[in-house]
């Protein structure tokens, strides 16, 4: 009989042990996923101009977020809980705006299929509205535009959503205010999502959100938002993307803009995507506030394999005010920037 060494022993039971580990963790059927990102962006002007979410800091070396996310199915109940850390997901994503919690939370939800085609959400979920989400790693700019901004970034409440077909499906609920998960002064939103899908190639997006906050006129997120959301493949090579928005603010104000986003695939490496957008501050007589108009366009190159993205990006934005400032602090309309990100989802 052959004799085992002490070392082929402890070889067999850590094997042992590891296939058990791993069979447990397949039991428990959780899908673990998230994304890590870092950037440096240079302002033509060597200044932070151009103040759209999450890319302020010029000419540094700046970190993004680590994301991480729970998910698991069992039977008709599923759960999915995501929390990020870091700039990006923290006091930048204005839930945690006082800058004291070192966590964000991104999605904390339960969802139950009543039937085949009925199903019930409940929690804090990003949001059904715009084209671009806070997560760099679905996204193909590493910049965002100015109507992910001006938007909600999230929804508190309960919904449900039921597919006619597997072209059509209806999302209907009722939310807390903008962006937080404890509404002190009630549900105060409804909201919907027409979604279309007629084949493969495409799919289509009719959002509505509408609410009155308790800080009456003044408060921005009061008011009714439409919003639209397109994808089309034209070929496998080339596709196109479209945003469009108008939120008229209770009491006057609000914003409207439009983006489009076409991309080139050179392979599957690699892509080639621009963003053109219009966006537009409406006036707000009550808070003498005079709206503004910006032009910004995006020329975005991503590089991939596996989850790795390197993503060089140069973006000139034009205003009608004199929003930007020069180098020497003088106004003007006019701003430009370059940015090198590196990206890595898993």
């Amino acid at each position: 009989m052959r004799k085992l060494t002490l070392t082929q022993l402890l070889l067999a039971l850590m094997t042992t042990a590891s296939y058990a580990q791993s069979q447990e963790s397949n039991l428990l059927g959780l899908e673990i996923s998230g994304s890590v990102d870092t950037y440096w962006k240079y302002d033509f002007q060597k200044q932070s101009n151009i103040q759209t979410s999450f890319t302020e800091e010029n000419n540094s070396v700046s970190i993004g977020m680590i994301d991480l996310a729970l998910k698991k199915k069992s039977g008709r109940a599923s759960f999915v809980g995501e929390l990020s850390f870091g700039p990006r997901g923290q006091y930048r994503s204005i839930l945690n705006a006082s800058d004291q919690n070192s966590f964000h939370i991104q999605n904390l939800f339960i969802s139950y299929a009543l039937t085949e085609r009925l199903t019930m959400t409940a929690g804090f979920m990003s949001t059904f509205i715009g084209y671009e989400v806070i997560c760099p790693s679905y996204n193909f700019h590493y910049s965002t535009s100015y109507l992910f901004g001006a938007g909600p970034f999230q929804d508190g409440g309960i919904k449900a959503q039921y597919v006619f077909s597997d072209q059509v499906s209806l999302m209907v609920g009722l939310f807390n205010d903008w962006n937080v998960y404890q509404d002190l002064n009630g549900v105060s939103h409804f909201g919907s999502q027409l979604s279309i899908t007629p084949n493969e190639r495409s799919n289509f997006n009719l959002n509505f959100l509408t609410g009155s906050s308790q800080g009456g006129a003044s408060n921005y997120s009061s008011g009714t938002l439409i919003d639209f959301v397109g994808n089309y493949a034209f070929t496998p090579l080339f596709s196109l993307g479209a945003n469009a928005t108008d939120y008229d603010q209770k009491g006057g104000g609000g914003y409207s803009g439009i983006a489009l986003y076409p991309m080139v695939n050179i392979n599957k490496n690699i892509g080639i995507g621009l963003r053109g957008e219009y966006f537009k501050l409406k006036d707000a007589p009550i808070l003498e506030a005079v709206g503004n108009e910006i032009f910004s366009t995006t020329l975005t190159a991503n590089f991939k394999h596996n989850g790795f993205h390197f993503i060089p990006e140069i973006r000139l934005d034009n205003s009608s005010e004199q929003i930007f400032v020069k180098q020497n602090l003088t106004p003007t309309k006019n701003a430009g920037q370059f940015s090198l990100a590196l990206v890595y989802d898993f």
